[in-house]
């Protein structure tokens, strides 16, 4: 790319230089043969006004040498010769016999061209009104090749110089356009290698800032597509954890009981199937950061469904749940996101906690609290919502609780620990009051 930029502007410039610089030449040439002109013109008028007396007079005048300064800066080699009016050669250098410009000047004012390796002027001497004379003036043609040249010369050396600076000049535009892109090409290849946090330089030009813009927000997407996998595969492997043991005690206990009735563990075990799928939907919905309808929060079924999954857990490990206050102050939220807070904070209880589990739900002023507690405490200082060490994050602890936190949130609401002794942590969600009910005009006391 850089070559071809640099490449472009030389040619441009060539282009430039030609089209302008071929019809300078054309005209420098003209100049420089007017101004030749001009000076043999100047010649022969000096001449002529110095014989035009001895012409006139019948006498063959003496042509005296040019001063030291005269005819500076003209052309250098300048011959004057003076012919009488039938052409005969009275003084100076020139043909013995007059050529076709001194016989051309009789009949004319003046007459010049080229003869030979010369450029010539001719121009009669006049007295009065007879011609009396012809000065031919004349200088080699080399001369004026030779300034036309030298113009042509400088004017190539200063289109050479030009070249060069366009050549330059195209090298820093490549060097600013193709560094800029050579950058992005690197921090797509690191993107292409996995790392999320590269971001492209920004360089001031546009259109390539425009790009650089839209490789960092795909870099940022694709970095956090990529967080919401992990977070969800950890998550998962966390919230799967219980509704699977479930599954398995309930067949465990199937076997151990061949007396008892297979269709009633059957029922069982289908309803912890569809209470996990609803775990993996849920789960999935938070990796793909989709939320579920907000509606009126139905406390009676979330409560029966969490009776139904954690009371045969917690039976099992000689523990009790009680479950209270179904009839507390409505909310607005999803029942998947609920469903899932509350499931966090019981495995928190069944697998950390000690004693009685216990859910009660109430009125907290413009909120609806759901508490849930246990017998057991958490040391001071220690934060439950942050993994203490690797080996508390690789089994779990503070994980689900991070969840947790954040299903509240995103639904409007708040996860608090209220009380580390005994422990208890609180839901809350915006509660929604039923309006006030009108009374009728003939309802009226």
């Amino acid at each position: 790319m850089r070559r071809r930029i640099v490449t472009l502007t030389v040619l441009a410039a060539v282009l430039a230089i030609t089209l302008f610089g071929v019809p300078l030449a054309v005209a420098v040439a003209r100049f420089h043969e007017s101004m030749s002109t001009h000076d043999l013109e100047r010649a022969a008028d000096t001449v002529a006004l110095a014989v035009t007396g001895d012409l006139a007079n019948g006498r063959i005048p003496e042509l005296k040498p040019a001063g030291p300064h005269e005819g500076e800066g003209r052309m250098r080699d300048i011959t004057i010769a003076v012919y009488s009016p039938t052409g005969r050669l009275l003084v100076g250098e020139g043909p013995a016999h007059a050529d076709d410009f001194v016989r051309s000047a009789r009949d004319s004012d003046r007459a010049n061209g080229t003869f030979g390796d010369e450029v010539v002027l001719a121009e009669p001497v006049l007295s009065g009104a007879s011609v009396v004379g012809v000065i031919r003036a004349a200088h080699p043609r080399a001369e004026l090749d030779a300034r036309i040249r030298l113009t042509w010369l400088k004017m190539g050396g200063l289109a050479a110089i030009a070249i060069g600076a366009s050549w330059l000049i195209g090298r820093r535009i490549a060097t600013r356009l193709a560094r800029p892109l050579e950058d992005l090409a690197v921090t797509a290849e690191r993107l292409g290698e996995g790392d999320f946090t590269v971001r492209a330089r920004r360089t001031g030009v546009r259109e390539i800032d425009q790009v650089a813009e839209a490789l960092d927000v795909t870099s940022e997407r694709i970095g956090e597509t990529l967080e919401r996998e992990r977070t969800f595969s950890s998550d998962a492997s966390h919230q799967l954890r219980t509704p699977l043991t479930g599954l398995r005690l309930q067949l465990e206990a199937a076997l151990e009981s061949p007396d008892r009735d297979p269709y009633e563990t059957i029922r069982d075990s289908i309803a912890s199937a569809d209470r996990l799928e609803r775990t993996i939907d849920d789960l999935l919905a938070l990796a793909k950061q989709t939320r579920a309808p907000r509606a009126l929060l139905d406390l009676g079924k979330l409560f029966e469904e969490v009776r139904q999954t954690w009371h045969g857990l917690l039976a099992g490990r000689g523990r009790a749940l009680r479950i209270s206050g179904r009839e507390a102050l409505p909310a607005r939220a999803a029942d998947a996101a609920v469903r899932q807070v509350l499931a966090v904070l019981l495995d928190n209880a069944a697998t950390h906690g000690r004693g009685t589990v216990t859910v009660l739900a109430r009125d907290a002023g413009d909120a609806l609290a759901i508490d849930v507690s246990d017998e057991g405490a958490i040391p001071d200082g220690h934060d439950p919502f942050v993994p203490g060490d690797e080996t508390e994050e690789r089994e779990g602890h503070g994980i689900g609780l991070r969840l947790a936190r954040s299903l509240s949130e995103a639904e409007g609401g708040r996860l608090r620990l209220t009380s580390p002794s005994p422990t208890t942590f609180t839901l809350l969600l915006p509660a929604e009051r039923p309006a006030p009910r009108e009374e009728g005009p003939g309802l009226a006391s």
